[in-house]
């Protein structure tokens, strides 16, 4: 034996009086770095549930699961990410990709349990000691895995648009749409938020991989007027996008455009498949406009014989006599109808139910009768005055100008009123040379019209003077009218609504114009019904009252659209169209 072994165990003593490497209490003892990556949390209310982390995770640890404190709503799935540690290898993935940043990981890693069914949970709703740890991982502000900027879509000068009607809107470019459609994270929120419920991942999807022709099949499933709503569509589906919780949204309603552009009218036969059966059953449809036409759509792919009645010279109903072409081209309208008639639908225009049509004649002839007439009677705005000559209804503005006639609207105009119609009419008066003001009774964020076409409006020289209540309209002389009104207060609501203008005491202005524009809303025109269809029917706040599927009170008449959703915009009038399309089917006895 040598002497270094004799002595080697006296060694160990030197390490008496050293600090240890080890500790003996490490719960208690040893802390993780800041920006650890240890336990995930989630705040719970920001979390929308697209599942983006579920997806993006390699190792399958994430589950997306419902949670009883959330419901699903339009702009929330009502799903929670669980997640199961028995597979997570905390490499933090689903932090970078949370489109809402709701998604964060505590420096916490040390948790102990017998039961390995323990380490599955979901964060936010099964509470942890970690929930409001500050200190761990979560994603730099400056760092996106995601694209939160969308692709603008080229517009024309506002300087040069608005000498014309021409269409402002140019469209993307295949390079530009192929970039946006790649922002799409697929999360599918914004199905639930259209109202055609239309598989717009699906679409964008199809954008992404150029297969248009698939694209446009996916769009007619649900909608038989891509070319429209790529123009024309409110986009609330744009509202529930993930990526505009902190970014801007994806351009769902650009991207139907292009794949509607890319697409003339004679290759729709080819990629479209439409034959049917015959049924023998005759349906009448009354009004052209987006319900009456997508019930048409849906009916003669069913194999029912459709008739559409159409009092107007042409068919499309308020999408032609009450959007301006700068919005909505009639070309692309008429691209959208042609289809509708190429698969049998007979349009007859010129065709006035309840005048040179009696409504009994088409109630005995067909086995279903729909109407989807929407609303046509311009509302009062209910001051003394308003039945000057000089004053007009914007409708009646937007008709003519359709009809090709050009109004005389002198130099200077008034429009009251802040919705679509008001806007419309405003920015048109401009493409007739006027100088236009917008007198609205509430504040401007509190307009109805599209928050896109206020901006724009004011891009063409339109001005707004909000909380203006107008009092009376006043003789002048020949050529012009003087409009008084007054400024409102806006007092909150004791019902929790939006808050409500009143007027200020003595509160007088005036401004003399040569034609006032009313537009402050519409109403239904039940003229064209027999009293004793009326007497029938069942009515609530002027909307005639249907089941989900468009059924009236009298099993044999239909109604959607604006007529009878509140809703009252194209692609809930198509989606009404649609529905009831199912439901006339089924009451046919071939549901």
């Amino acid at each position: 034996m040598k002497l270094r072994d004799i002595l080697s165990p006296f060694y160990v003593w030197k390490r008496t009086f050293q600090k240890p490497y080890t500790v003996r209490k490490p719960i208690e003892e040893h802390h993780a770095a800041d920006h650890y990556r240890g336990f995930h949390t989630n705040d719970i209310d920001k979390c929308i549930g697209c599942g983006s982390c579920s997806r993006i995770c390699m190792n399958k640890s994430i589950d997306m699961v419902p949670v009883e404190k959330k419901d699903t709503t339009t702009s929330d799935s009502g799903l929670r990410p669980r997640f199961d540690y028995g597979r997570c290898c905390w490499c933090g993935l689903c932090v970078d990709i949370c489109p809402t940043g709701s998604l964060k990981m505590s420096n916490d890693y040390l948790w102990i349990e017998t039961d390995p069914e323990q380490f599955r949970y979901t964060p936010g709703i099964d509470k942890k000691t970690w929930d409001d740890n500050p200190k761990g991982y979560k994603r730099d502000p400056g760092f996106k895995l995601l694209c939160y900027e969308q692709v603008k879509m080229p517009m024309h000068d506002p300087k040069e648009g608005v000498k014309s009607f021409i269409e402002m809107v140019k469209g993307y470019s295949a390079e530009q749409a192929n970039k946006e459609a790649d922002r799409c994270i697929e999360c599918g929120i914004c199905v639930a938020t259209c109202p055609g419920h239309m598989d717009i991942p699906g679409y964008i999807k199809a954008v992404r991989e150029n297969r248009i022709e698939d694209g446009l099949r996916i769009i007619y499933e649900t909608n038989p007027m891509p070319a429209v709503c790529g123009r024309v569509c409110t986009h609330r589906c744009e509202f529930a996008c993930a990526l505009s919780r902190t970014g801007e949204p994806v351009a769902i309603r650009w991207l139907k455009r292009y794949i509607a552009d890319q697409i003339e009218t004679p290759e729709y036969a080819k990629i479209l498949k439409s034959k049917a059966t015959a049924t023998g059953k005759k349906i009448a449809i009354i009004g052209s406009g987006p319900g009456g036409l997508s019930a048409a759509y849906y009916l003669a792919l069913m194999g029912h014989a459709v008739t559409v009645y159409e009092r107007s010279p042409h068919a499309g109903g308020m999408l032609r006599y009450g959007i301006p072409e700068y919005r909505l081209p009639y070309s692309q309208l008429d691209k959208d109808i042609q289809r509708i008639v190429d698969i049998g639908v007979e349009i007859k225009c010129n065709s006035e139910v309840g005048k040179n049509i009696p409504f009994d004649d088409l109630y005995k002839k067909n086995d279903v009768v729909f109407f989807s007439t929407g609303l046509s009677k311009p509302s009062s705005i209910r001051v003394e005055g308003e039945d000057h000559p000089r004053v007009i209804p914007g409708l009646s503005l937007l008709e003519d100008i359709t009809r090709g006639i050009t109004p005389e609207l002198g130099r200077d105009v008034a429009v009251i009123g802040g919705g679509n119609v008001a806007i419309d009419a405003a920015r048109s008066a401009r493409r007739l040379g006027a100088n236009v003001t917008i007198y609205y009774r509430r504040r401007e964020e509190d307009m109805p019209a599209d928050d896109e076409e206020i901006y724009e409006a004011k891009l063409d020289g339109v001005t707004i003077i909000p909380q203006a209540i107008p009092l009376a309209i006043e003789e002048s002389d020949e050529s012009s009218v003087i409009l008084v009104w007054g400024e409102a207060e806006m007092v909150a609501s004791e019902d929790g609504g939006r808050p409500k203008p009143i007027l200020r005491e003595g509160s007088r202005n005036t401004a003399m114009v040569n034609t006032i524009i009313a537009a402050i809303g519409q109403e239904a025109d039940y003229s064209f019904l027999p009293q004793e269809i009326v007497d029938r029917l069942e009515f609530k706040w002027g909307s005639v009252v249907t089941d989900k599927f468009g059924r009236t009170a009298d099993p044999k008449i239909f109604a959607g659209g604006d007529i009878a959703n509140r809703v009252r915009d194209a692609i809930s009038a198509i989606a009404d169209g649609h529905q009831a399309a199912r439901g006339i089917d089924t009451f046919l006895g071939n549901g």
